[in-house]
C-alpha cells in the first residue's frame, strides 16, 4: 500500500495533522491503535491561536454546535478566591479573543468530522515500527504489512514508539507532584473563567464544562492517594476544601466525584529534533509541558498547522524537498516550543513549588505580574498562541519587585 502521508495516532495532534495535510490535497492515511476514544481528563481548553486555526479548518462551528463554553479570563487566585493575577483575553487583538472549553472526546469528534475526503481513517490499526531505506523513513509497518509514504507523522504520544525507532532520544523531567482530575456534577455554578488557586498544598485548578459540569485538578504528592479507602478519601477531600475555602460550595460534589478520579503524572520535555529524514513529530511525541497553562493541546494544533505550511511551501513530496521542509519545521517549532515551555514551567512553579524559597519567590512573582500591565499582557499574548514575546532579565526583576518598572501601566511597545 502506498500513500502520500501516513499519520500515526489519532489524538488531537494526529487528527490536526491529518486535517491540515489533507487540506493540502494529499492522500493521507490516519492510523490509531485504539478501537474507540477513551475518556480522559486532558486537552479541554483551547487558546485563541488554536481557535483561529480551527476556524480555518471548519472545526470551530462544530464545537460551537456541541455547546463549547467561552471562558473570558485566566485568573490566579488565593485560597479564599481573591484574584492575584487576571489575564483578560478580551484585550487581545484577535478575532477569537477568548478561551474555549469542552471535553477532549468532543474536540476529537469535531476534528474527525472535519477531515477532508482525501484522508482515510483506520481505527484498531497497530503500527509496529518504521520502514526505512538508505537512512530515510519510507513508511510504517503494520501487522504483516508495510505502508509506504513520502512522509510519516508520529503523533503517538509521550512514549512514542516511532520517535524511539527513529533514534530521537528525550529526557523527561518529572515534576515532584501529580494532579488528581475530578469531574464535578450537580455543583453550584462557578465563574466562567479558568481559575488557578494558590494554596499551602499547591495548585487547585478549576473551570466549567458544558452541561453544568466543572473540571477540578488538585496537586498531590506522588503517592498521596495510594491505598486510601473510602474514609481516607473523604478525609483527603475535607482537607482539600479546608485548605481552599473558595471551593467550599463544591465540597459535596468533590466527595461524590472521587470515585471517578484520575491521577495524572506531570512531566515536561522537548525533543532535540522534531524531525528525521522522512519523519515528523507532532504533539506529545515531541514535547510536553505542565498542564496548568493550557498549552499542550494548543501546541499540538500549532505543530500541525506549521508542518502543513512548510510542506506546502516546498510544493513537492520528493524526498529532498520533504526533508528540507522538515528541517525548517523542526527549527521553527523548537524555537517557539522552547519559549512556551519556559513560560509554562515558570507559571507552574509560581504555584506548585512547595519549598520555602519556591513559595516566597513564586508568590511574589505572581503578585508582581498581576500588578504590571505590560508584563501581564506579554505573558497573556504568548500563552494565547498569537506570538512569542520573551521576558527579559530586567522584566524578571520587575516581576519580583526588586526594581520599579516605570512602564508598568503601559502596553508593551510591540503591542
Amino acid at each position: 500500500m502506498t500513500y502520500d502521508i501516513v499519520v500515526c495516532g489519532a489524538g488531537v495532534a494526529g487528527l490536526a495533522a491529518a486535517c491540515a495535510l489533507g487540506r493540502w490535497g494529499r492522500r493521507v492515511l490516519l492510523l490509531d491503535k485504539q478501537e474507540r476514544v477513551r475518556p480522559v481528563a486532558k486537552g479541554e481548553v483551547l487558546q485563541p491561536g488554536s481557535l483561529a486555526i480551527l476556524h480555518e479548518w471548519g472545526v470551530l462551528p462544530r464545537l460551537a454546535e456541541a455547546g463549547a463554553l467561552r471562558l473570558e479570563k485566566l485568573v490566579a487566585r488565593d485560597a479564599e478566591g481573591r484574584a492575584q493575577m487576571v489575564l483578560d483575553y478580551a484585550r487581545l487583538p484577535a478575532r477569537h479573543n477568548w478561551l474555549l472549553a469542552h471535553d477532549y472526546a468532543v474536540i476529537l469528534e469535531a476534528l474527525e468530522k472535519s477531515l477532508p475526503d482525501s484522508v482515510e481513517f483506520r481505527r484498531g490499526a497497530l503500527v509496529t515500527g518504521l520502514a526505512s531505506a538508505g537512512g530515510r523513513v519510507t513508511g510504517v509497518r503494520l501487522a504483516g504489512d508495510v505502508v509506504e509514504a513520502a512522509l510519516v507523522v508520529a503523533a503517538d504520544g509521550v512514549s512514542s514508539r516511532l520517535r524511539r525507532a527513529a533514534g530521537i532520544e528525550v529526557r523527561r523531567d518529572d515534576y515532584p507532584h501529580r494532579l488528581v482530575a475530578l469531574e464535578l456534577h450537580d455543583a453550584p455554578a462557578v465563574e466562567p473563567d479558568f481559575s488557578a488557586y494558590v494554596t499551602p498544598r499547591g495548585l487547585r485548578l478549576r473551570y466549567p464544562l458544558p452541561d453544568g459540569r466543572i473540571r477540578l485538578y488538585a496537586q498531590t504528592g506522588s503517592h498521596e492517594l495510594r491505598g486510601l479507602d473510602a474514609d481516607g478519601l473523604d478525609r483527603w477531600a475535607t482537607g482539600l476544601v479546608r485548605e481552599t475555602p473558595a471551593l467550599a460550595p463544591l465540597a459535596e460534589s468533590i466527595r461524590v466525584s472521587l470515585a471517578g478520579r484520575q491521577v495524572l503524572p506531570v512531566s515536561r520535555f522537548l525533543a532535540p529534533s522534531l524531525a528525521a529524514p522522512g519523519l515528523a513529530l507532532v504533539g506529545e511525541s515531541g514535547h510536553a509541558v505542565h498542564p496548568m497553562a493550557a498549552q499542550g493541546m494548543n501546541s499540538a494544533i500549532a505543530d500541525a498547522h506549521e508542518l502543513a505550511a512548510m510542506l506546502r511551501q516546498g510544493g513537492s513530496l520528493a524526498p529532498a524537498v520533504v526533508d528540507h521542509a522538515l528541517a525548517r519545521y523542526s527549527a521553527a517549532r523548537r524555537a517557539n516550543l522552547a519559549h512556551v515551555g519556559r513560560t509554562s514551567h515558570n507559571a507552574a512553579r509560581m504555584i506548585t513549588d512547595l519549598s520555602w524559597v519556591g513559595r516566597v519567590v513564586g508568590r511574589r512573582a505572581l503578585r508582581g505580574t498581576g500588578r504590571n500591565d505590560r508584563i501581564r499582557y506579554t505573558v497573556m499574548h504568548t500563552m494565547s498562541g498569537l506570538g512569542v514575546h520573551p521576558l527579559t532579565p530586567l522584566d524578571r526583576l520587575h516581576q519580583l519587585g526588586v526594581l520599579p518598572d516605570p512602564r508598568a501601566r503601559r502596553l508593551p511597545s510591540w503591542a
